[in-house]
């Protein structure tokens, strides 16, 4: 596989660049950037943290969210195993700057690993398991630290300029989360990476199929979440209705994963069925809203 290649800088949340545009992030490259600082890492478990279980139960309250998230003992389970959350203080305090600054990312990247952890309860049966592929926490979108406000903020469609600059935060991702965890190999680095990936190859940053469990989740949480929330560039958001069945036609083309979406539809439903037994319909009844500017990039 050919080295990724930074098209923009790396800094870290006090604007020290880490790594300069057009560096190749070979295995030397991240070596040196692991071992940089010393080993010893200050952590803080992730819902102890200032505001963030408040805001979590308060997301959860929201429509659709109150329905997956409205059983107590799926409730209870989650917070749980959020709970056993233990990550880097540098981490937390990036994560908490979006709080101030752009208050979306703050609540896309705590849903997104809410409805992670539910959709891997799912799939992954043993206990220990479940624990190493979710313990990184809400890390997904850690590199848009390095995509500036005007940009993840802009109410019109992005120039493609501005698109890959958007694009950069996958790989801003995976250098950040390889520096505060001093480790190159963590998932947590590597989904960071590959979240915007496709199973048919149709993703950035280097267009290559995924097939990785946890990746194909956050994938599906992410591109839900996405669309069901209010966003600058669009007046309204997809009612749930037209975003499942988004999700379902994407799964259907191959471009995201049949059994994840299966989940996430069946933890949709307010009969709790099992996510085997729901079948996904290619029926269109939902209507996405008008002047939607999703993916949209401006020529």
């Amino acid at each position: 596989m050919p080295d990724y290649q930074l098209n923009h800088a790396v800094t870290d949340l006090e604007g020290n660049q880490l790594l300069a545009a057009g560096t190749r992030l070979s295995g030397p490259v991240m070596e040196t950037l692991t071992c940089s600082q010393p080993t010893a890492v200050a952590t803080r478990r992730l819902l102890d943290y200032r505001q963030v279980r408040p805001d979590l139960l308060g997301f959860f309250a929201a429509a659709p969210y109150d329905v997956i998230f409205h059983d107590p003992a799926r409730q209870r389970a989650l917070l749980a195993i959020a709970g056993d959350v233990v990550m880097p203080e540098a981490v937390l305090e990036s994560l908490y700057y979006f709080r101030r600054v752009d208050f979306y990312t703050y609540r896309h990247t705590l849903l997104v690993f809410a409805l992670s952890i539910l959709i891997a309860r799912e799939l992954i049966n043993d206990a220990d398991a479940l624990m190493q592929e979710i313990i990184a926490g809400p890390t997904h979108d850690i590199g848009k630290l390095c995509v500036p406000l005007e940009i993840l903020t802009k109410v019109s469609p992005l120039t493609e300029t501005e698109f890959d600059h958007l694009r950069h935060h996958v790989l801003a991702g995976y250098v950040l989360l390889s520096y505060y965890f001093r480790d190159s190999t963590i998932l947590a680095a590597r989904v960071a990476r590959d979240h915007h990936e496709r199973r048919d190859g149709s993703g950035y940053p280097l267009g290559r199929p995924i097939d990785h469990l946890m990746t194909d989740i956050i994938m599906v949480s992410d591109v839900y979440d996405a669309l069901i929330s209010p966003r600058p560039y669009r007046p309204v958001s997809y009612d749930n209705r037209s975003a499942l069945e988004e999700i379902t036609r994407q799964a259907g083309a191959g471009i995201i994963s049949e059994t994840v979406a299966r989940v996430l539809v069946a933890l949709n439903r307010r009969s709790r069925p099992h996510y085997s037994r729901c079948v996904l319909s290619t029926e269109r009844r939902g209507t996405p809203p008008e002047n939607n500017g999703y993916g949209v990039i401006e020529k």
